[in-house]
């Protein structure tokens, strides 16, 4: 399927954690998990995901390289259910014109440093019977990952990204300052 359906759209915004996979055309693959409230479905064929500040930048350096993206929900309820949301993505910056209409879509959080804005260019869907069913205790993010970066000023935090989110593992540039 070339675009997400209304039950796939239902599916993601059911599911409390998503996965994020790109890779360069050298180097390795990252596989990232994600979750908050930081996924919009914007459309059919666009999907938006806020991206808070981490250790490494490996998205951002994949996406800057290729475009390519694949997005990951799986259920962890009694409706087993794997989807795969594969697209080509780009990632806005708090310096780029487009910044102010997409993060409206999202709550504020500390540490905010892109949105990647994927298109849809396909969707794939397995049983998912391999997946456990497990529940939901706490979001450990909001008591942790945030409130990190909430303490820090906006020096701590650019000088943050300096040292940590301007490359990725295998030396590409992430485009966290600009060209």
């Amino acid at each position: 399927m070339d675009r997400l359906t209304d039950s796939q759209t239902a599916f993601i915004r059911a599911q409390p954690m998503f996965t994020v996979a790109t890779a360069a055309r050298d180097g390795r693959v990252n596989v990232s998990p994600k979750g908050m409230d930081t996924l919009r479905v914007l459309g059919p064929n666009r999907v938006a995901w806020l991206n808070l500040t981490g250790s490494g930048n490996e998205t951002a350096a994949h996406v800057a390289a290729t475009g390519r993206m694949t997005l990951m929900f799986m259920s962890f309820d009694d409706k087993p259910l794997i989807l795969r949301v594969y697209g080509t993505a780009r990632a806005i910056h708090p310096r780029d014109e487009e910044w102010p209409e997409l993060i409206a879509q999202f709550p504020t959080l500390a540490g905010s440093r892109q949105i990647f804005d994927l298109t849809v260019e396909s969707t794939s869907s397995s049983c998912g019977t391999g997946v456990p069913i497990m529940s939901l205790e706490a979001i450990r993010a909001d008591t942790e990952l945030e409130p990190f970066y909430a303490a820090m000023s906006d020096d701590e935090l650019t000088d943050y990204w300096s040292r940590k989110n301007t490359t990725s593992i295998d030396g590409f540039e992430t485009g966290i300052f600009g060209d």
